[in-house]
């Protein structure tokens, strides 16, 4: 290979078809289209003497040879970014990338819609793109640099992965404010469910693997109750259209709660005992800890979950007035 006619454009193309395994979804994170994608790996294979990648399916499956140059070619744009990407350089309004982030649909409901409006304002060459949390596994995914930074609950994570609290997530109930066991009772919104009433009424419960118990039935076990936890499902939200046909109630983060109650004409109640609140870190791999792209996108995050009161909340849930 001759480095002084080599294409160092070329190693950006190959490390999107590393992460993404797929011309297209490679084409976005790098923002070219899938012609361009596949002219750029035309010339990788002649560069490189080899296939690279081979499809299978909808997938693009590297060759030995691709999975040995991974590593390096990683190393050597992460290299090259720390020279050329300099503080007093960045101009977020230039910076042309698509981000990633991972993360449960609590967080595409009420953070990602305000943050991508912030992004189309400030930076509008950016691509914004949201993984379900049951994509897969954090650390990889971080080490793998196919995610910018994942937010989750607080993980047992190895040293170099870096993080911060974000916000505390207390708890709420929410139930048809018509629901008849609810209604006989007299408990009015933003008042405790009677411990009793939530204890008889039948539950959902959002869950990724399918479990049916949480940290509702952690805490309500400390004192020698349960509950009844007849349906789960993968996502906040249908936990939430499933409460609003009526017949169960539900346990979900107060931010959550108060973002759906009105559309879908819920009420929120005060859990009849404590749940303890977890704190909401936000993740990313330290080596982009003094990235100026990176260090801008995650005060974009702060900024945005600041602007939307998640910090005033607290670790005790009071419904809003």
């Amino acid at each position: 290979m001759n480095l002084n006619t080599f294409d160092f454009n070329l190693l950006r193309v190959l490390d999107a078809l590393l992460k993404e395994r797929s011309v297209t979804r490679a084409g976005e994170r790098v923002g070219l289209s899938q012609p361009a994608v596949s002219a750029a790996l035309s010339r990788l294979r002649h560069q490189f003497g080899d296939q690279l990648f081979i499809r299978t399916g909808n997938d693009m499956v590297p060759t030995p040879r691709a999975e040995a140059l991974q590593e390096g070619v990683r190393r050597a744009l992460g290299l090259i970014e720390g020279v050329l990407g300099g503080d007093g350089d960045f101009d977020p309004m230039r910076l042309d990338r698509t981000v990633t982030l991972l993360g449960a649909d609590f967080f595409s409901t009420t953070l990602i819609p305000a943050l991508s409006r912030e992004l189309a304002r400030t930076a509008p060459l950016v691509r914004l793109r949201m993984l379900d949390s049951a994509r897969g596994d954090v650390v990889r995914l971080l080490q793998d640099d196919v995610i910018d930074a994942a937010l989750e609950r607080p993980l047992v994570l190895p040293d170099w992965i870096a993080s911060e609290v974000l916000f505390h997530s207390p708890f709420a109930v929410i139930a048809r404010p018509d629901e008849p066991s609810v209604a006989a009772s007299g408990t009015q919104p933003g008042s405790i469910m009677p411990l009793d009433l939530f204890c008889a009424l039948p539950h959902v419960l959002r869950s990724i693997d399918g479990g049916l118990a949480g940290a509702t039935d952690a805490a309500l076990a400390t004192i020698g109750r349960e509950r009844r936890v007849v349906l789960t499902v993968p996502q906040f939200h249908a936990v939430s259209l499933a409460v609003a046909q009526g017949g169960v109630i539900a346990v979900v983060p107060c931010q959550f709660a108060e973002n759906v109650a009105e559309g879908l004409g819920l009420a929120i109640y005060r859990t009849p005992l404590p749940i303890p609140a977890p704190s909401i870190r936000l993740y990313w791999h330290a080596r982009h800890t003094g990235e100026a792209a990176h260090r801008w996108l995650r005060a974009q995050i702060v900024a945005q979950v600041q602007h939307l009161g998640f910090e005033a909340l607290g670790e005790t849930y009071r419904p809003l007035d």
